[in-house]
Parts: C-alpha cells; structure tokens; sequence
C-alpha cells in the first residue's frame, strides 16, 4: 500500500510540474536578477534559565535554548530558508516528538521544499499540522494544478520508562501522504491521502498491557467549492478513515473504518450573511496525522452574521441541533440545541465592547489566569495539547481610553464563564461537570513623554472541580519604563493572589518580576530577567509551609 502511494506521489506531482516554467541554465546571467550571486539573512537567539528554590516540584537548575532562522538566497531566484530550535530542557526524558527541532524551507519560483522537523496540513481528517521529521513538497506553479507531498517520521519508538514513565511509550511511527488541489474562480476541488504505520519491532518491550499497540492507518479525504449563484457558496468535505488497531493480528477484528462529512452553504446579500451547515462525524473517528478529534456528533446549524450603524457593530449568530450516540452503542445519549453568538462594538475611538457566547463541544486549553501570573518561565505553560472539551463558553471584554496623548488613560473589564461538563441525557451527575469564572478588571496609565507605563490589575477566579469550590484573588502592580534617551526598556511587575479551598485559606503567593533589555546597533539584543516566588501553605489559617523558587533568565538575539 504505502509503495502504491508513493508511486501514486511522484506521478501526480510529476505531472503536475510539466506546467512550470522552463530555465536555460547554460545561460547564469539571463537568471542573475540582481549583483549578488548569494545574499544572506535571517536571526539568531540564545537564552539561558537558572533555576534555584525549595519548592515541592523542583525543575532543571539550568536549561539553555538556541533557535533561529537563515535565509540564503541564491542569484535572486533560490531561496533557502532553514530554521532550528534546541534546547537541553527534559534531556532526561524520552518524547515520541522530541523538541528539538531543525528544518530547512528551500525556495525555488513555485517549489517550497520542508526538510526536518516540520509539520504540514492537508486536511481535518487526513493530515492536520502533525509534526514530522522527513520531507516534504510543496508545488504550486502560476495554473490551476497545486500539489503537497510529504514522508517521515511521525513518531520515534520511546520505551516504557524510558520516559521516566511521565512519557508514554510509543511505536516508531512512519507516514507518507499527499494533497492535491485544482482552483479556478468559480470552483475548486481537493483530494488528500495520508497513510502511516507503525514498526511493529521498534520496541523490545511490548507495551500491550497499556493497551498499546503498533497500528496502521489509511485516511482520505475529498474537498468541493462551486459559486452556485453569484454571491452564493457551497463547500462540502468527506473524510474516511481505516485504523488497523493491531497490526500483529492476522484477523480483521482489530480494523475499524470510519467515517465524517461537513457541508456549508453560504449567500450574501444587502450585507447579510447567511449560511447552513450539517456535520457528522463518526464515534472514534481518528487519523494517526492528527492529536485529536471532536468524533461521535452529528450538527445542523444556521449561520447570520452582517454590519450595523455604518459597521461600528458586528454580530455573527449560529445555531442548531447536535445530537451523539450516532451508532447507539452508548447507554446515553444527548440531543441538544446548541448556540454561538460574537458581537462586537466600537461606540467611538476610546470607547470598545466585544462579547461571545458558545454551547458548541470544542477542545481548548481550559486554565485560569493565574496559572500564567505564577509561573516562573515562559516555557511552563507550553503543553498546548492539554485540551478540555467544553460545553459551555462566555467571554465579555470592554475596553475605555481616555485622557491625553501625553497622558493617556485605559480601563479595561474582562469577565470570562468556562463549563465542561460529561452528560448522561440532560443530566449532569455530581462531580461530572468543571465550572471556571475569571475577571479581571485593569487600570493603564501612559506618560509619552517620560516613556513611562503604570498598570494596575485586580484578578479573581472562581472554579468548582469534583464537588471542590475554590477561589483565587489578588492584585498585580507593574512599571515599565523607556531609560537612557530610550535605549533600554525595563519593567517590574508585583503581584499578589491568596487560595481558598471550601472557604479555607490553602495558600498565599508573592510574585516579583523585574526585566530589561537593550538593542545595540539596531541588530544586537540583549535581554535579563529575574522572577522570585514566595509561596505559603496553610492548615486552618496556620501556615504549614514556606517555599520560594528565584529564576534568572539572560538573552541574545541577533539580526542580520
């Protein structure tokens, strides 16, 4: 199979660049476009984390990152782009994706070239910005024809404990796959195959009692848009999936396939908006070129968006029925109707509201603030595939400027509803359901002049997990400020948040942060900052404990 489609991948593709344009490289000087024969540009950066303190989960004591970008372009025609990321945080462990990252973007007219580690998106339901290391091609020459190949390795083989059992194991993964597309002005049409599989030997332990097997994956997916009517739209996607679950059996009783199809039609008019939707997507529905899916969910919706009073508001309105247990195979089932609406509105030049509500299922990162105001690196909150479904979603934002140029005043109000919820029917059991409530209110002074910036906040969140209601608080004061005829910027924020569990005080944070940096000759960058956390824990308002965490971080970019 996957030497069917990579024969498949050279011949389409094959094809597909006889459109491209023809070069007479025995004449170099009719290609020289400009004096350079080779120019090089790009950026490089360099930062460094130490890390001392007492606290219960202790980190590295130093980590170290290095990335950056290069361009070299090659008689005005070849352009070269290669990019890398390395670091030495969670050297001790073994990741199936690991976070080192190199990759080169060769640039030739139409062909785009994906060397490394890199990631591609083809389709929802084929390949979906999963990352790789291999190769892969992107063609789109000056005609209708446009085509995307890709090879590598999805997942690299990691032992169980090899990870300190943090990291799960994982087979080898290997996958190959291609998307090919045809646009004209009133239609366009697309089709994507993706395969991958696993090596069933990459392991010397058999990780089945995890319930880890070596699986096989054949996923295609096929895309339609015509322009019915002037004004009028309709797109349609079909995805179908067929996952070898243990590819060491010989029966098929570990093969499922698996099925989703979305449609939308859209018509424009008087400046309306309106659309109709219908999306189902089989139970389990899964690609091995994706993280994750929304599966087991059939949706009917209508869509109404357009302008007001001379476009100072916005509205955007959605809404159906969604209905799960498409097979009958749960003990329950849900039908509801589900709703999402965002307005917007700009009453003057200082005065904005924004507002959305949603009951649509969705994955999201579902965090309060102060996970953000505690942290004491940039990189603790990295973990970008520790999603939430969510069930319920309401943010409110309304933002007042006023004041002089010189002296210009903004309050700012944020208030934010999050519910994630397991139903059986239209009920919610006890335990089953995560409630999180933010606000934030702020207050921003800036003095042009002096170069000058003072911002104050005060933050609350109110959350209720497994029958647990707990409640954070505190104000946060920062200053940041343009020194020495404005070469340096540097900052210092303090902030403060107190911890009840059940009406009894848990614990009590002191956060201090302070940061500078420095361009020197418009391509130097210098940068250090220092990040203290005091924390205490109490039992029945006697403190148990104390911790404190100091972090210090130093920069260098440069640009070339």
């Amino acid at each position: 199979m996957k030497k069917l489609l990579i024969y498949t991948i050279i011949v389409v593709c094959g094809n597909v660049s006889l459109f491209s344009q023809q070069i007479d490289l025995t004449k170099p000087k009719d290609m020289v476009t400009k004096d350079k024969w080779l120019s090089i540009n790009g950026g490089f950066s360099a930062s460094s984390i130490y890390y001392t303190g007492n606290e219960p989960n202790m980190r590295d004591p130093f980590n170290y990152f290095l990335s950056g970008n290069v361009n070299f372009n090659i008689m005005g025609l070849i352009d070269m782009p290669f990019s890398f990321n390395f670091t030495n945080s969670g050297a001790n462990y073994a990741y199936p994706t690991m976070p080192n990252r190199l990759s080169l973007h060769p640039k030739y007219k139409f062909l785009t070239g994906h060397i490394g580690d890199v990631s591609m998106n083809f389709s929802p339901y084929t390949l979906n910005g999963h990352q790789f290391t291999g190769v892969g091609l992107d063609v789109e020459p000056n005609n209708p024809f446009k085509c995307s190949i890709m090879y590598g390795r999805l997942l690299k083989a990691v032992e169980f404990g090899e990870g300190r059992n943090e990291v799960t194991a994982a087979y080898q993964r290997m996958g190959t796959g291609i998307h090919l597309r045809y646009e004209k002005s009133r239609y366009r049409l697309a089709a994507s195959l993706f395969a991958a599989k696993d090596k069933e030997n990459s392991l010397l332990w058999k990780p089945d009692s995890l319930l880890i097997f070596p699986k096989q994956n054949l996923a295609g997916s096929f895309t339609a848009g015509f322009e019915l009517l002037k004004n009028m739209q309709l797109t349609a996607e079909y995805g179908i999936s067929h996952i070898n679950h243990d590819i060491r059996l010989k029966t098929d009783e570990k093969e499922q396939t698996y099925h989703a199809f979305k449609m939308m039609l859209n018509y424009t008019f008087l400046n309306n908006t309106l659309g109709i939707g219908y999306e189902r997507i089989d139970p389990e529905y899964r690609t091995l070129g994706a993280y994750y899916f929304n599966n087991d969910l059939e949706n009917i919706t209508l869509n109404y968006a357009r302008p007001f009073f001379n476009n100072k508001a916005t509205i955007a309105l959605s809404g159906g029925v969604q209905r799960d247990n498409l097979k009958k195979e749960s003990e329950s089932e849900t039908r509801r109707f589900v709703f999402s609406a965002d307005a917007a509105y700009s009453a003057s030049d200082k005065l904005n509201f924004s507002a959305a509500y949603t009951t649509f299922q969705t994955h999201m990162n579902l965090r309060s603030q102060f996970d953000y105001i505690n942290e004491l690196t940039p990189y603790d909150n990295l973990d970008t595939l520790n999603f939430t479904q969510l069930s319920q979603n309401v943010n409110f934002n309304t933002v007042y400027i006023f004041g002089q140029k010189e002296r210009q005043q903004q309050l700012n109000l944020f208030l934010s509803y999050q519910e994630a919820a397991d139903k059986q029917g239209d009920i919610i059991p006890d335990g089953a359901s995560s409630l999180f409530f933010n606000t934030s209110l702020g207050y921003g002074l800036q003095l042009a002049p002096q170069g000058l910036n003072i911002n104050f906040s005060l933050n609350t969140t109110n959350s209720r997990m497994d029958k647990q209601e707990m409640f954070i608080a505190g104000p946060s004061l920062g200053i940041t400020a343009q020194l020495f005829n404005k070469k340096v910027s540097s900052g210092i924020v303090g902030s403060y948040n107190l911890n009840y569990l059940a009406g009894t005080k848990q614990n009590e944070v002191w956060n201090l942060r302070f940061n500078a940096s420095y361009v020197l000759l418009k391509k130097h960058s210098l940068a250090v900052s220092a990040i203290y956390r005091n924390n205490a824990s109490f039992n029945q308002s006697t403190i148990q404990a104390r911790s404190n965490g100091l972090t210090l971080n130093a920069s260098y970019s440069y640009k070339f």
